[in-house]
């Protein structure tokens, strides 16, 4: 499965991350790597809950640059 996974630098300093195709799946970390790290997990988490549920998940995104 391939998602998007957007990190946005925060105000009091770290990152904050999120999933746009898993509402509410969200994390931060204070580096980039501690951040992506961290949603990571938060992922496996969301989509282990998902399956308890027995929710369908979302279909993820391709995201593609196109430069004209």
């Amino acid at each position: 499965m391939r998602l998007t996974v957007v990190m946005e630098p925060s105000e009091e300093g770290g990152y904050t991350v999120y999933v746009p195709a898993l509402p509410g799946c969200i994390s931060e970390g204070n580096t980039e790597e501690e951040a992506l790290s961290n949603i990571r997990e938060a992922i496996e988490l969301y989509l282990e809950d998902a399956e308890k549920r027995e929710k369908t998940t979302p279909n993820a995104s391709i995201v593609k640059e196109i430069i004209l």
